[in-house]
């Protein structure tokens, strides 16, 4: 049987609606006729970790300017479709949202394997956003080693966007947890990721 992966990405969330309407009027525009588009290593991930896994990638809902019960909804939809355990990566918000859901719900799947890549712990300045109510009780966050699977949390010492304090303070709430540091991948929009792959094929 393959394991089964579900990869959550990022987004942008934010407690004041305002906020948002000025990101909108100032973001730089994405995709313009002619742009080329940048590979990331979310775009290859199913074909580098192989035929041994079975990888859902789902389009979370709104994610420009997201809400927690959303995601929640529709994460849920595609946990229902895990034959037997599941490996979790959220990336950037993806991995707040995992991080408050697993501390807030009791899954219906068993977790193999959590990896929290450049996660806020708690509510910062993120470029313009503070996460919305994607925040949680950060005192729960130590019950993550309790799911029963592995925890590795990654971040970069120079991520311009989730500073690399929050990784610290994951790595200062889960000791157990795997904590592997980064010098220069920012906030992991590279084509490769090499050592996240490694980790998860080794299980």
């Amino acid at each position: 049987m393959k394991k089964q992966l579900i990869f959550v990405h990022g987004g942008s969330a934010y407690s004041n609606y305002e906020d948002f309407l000025d990101f909108l009027a100032t973001v730089p525009l994405r995709d313009l006729p002619g742009a080329v588009k940048r590979e990331k290593w979310t775009d290859h991930l199913a074909e580098d970790l192989g035929e041994a896994f079975e990888v859902f990638q789902p389009r979370m809902p709104n994610s420009q300017n997201a809400k927690y019960f959303e995601w929640k909804l529709w994460f849920e939809r595609y946990l229902d479709l895990v034959v037997d355990e599941v490996i979790l990566v959220g990336w950037s918000l993806g991995g707040y949202f995992l991080t408050k859901y697993l501390t807030e719900e009791v899954p219906i799947k068993p977790i193999s394997a959590l990896y929290l890549l450049a996660a806020p712990f708690a509510p910062d300045n993120f470029g313009g956003e503070d996460g919305g109510d994607f925040a949680f009780d950060t005192h729960r966050v130590g019950a993550l080693t309790n799911l029963g699977g592995k925890v590795v949390v990654m971040h970069s010492k120079d991520d311009p966007i989730v500073p690399f304090a929050h990784g610290e303070n994951y790595h200062k709430a889960l000791p157990e947890a795997t904590f592997l540091t980064f010098a220069d991948r920012g906030h992991f929009l590279m084509s490769d990721f090499p050592e996240l792959i490694q980790f998860i094929k080794k299980g």
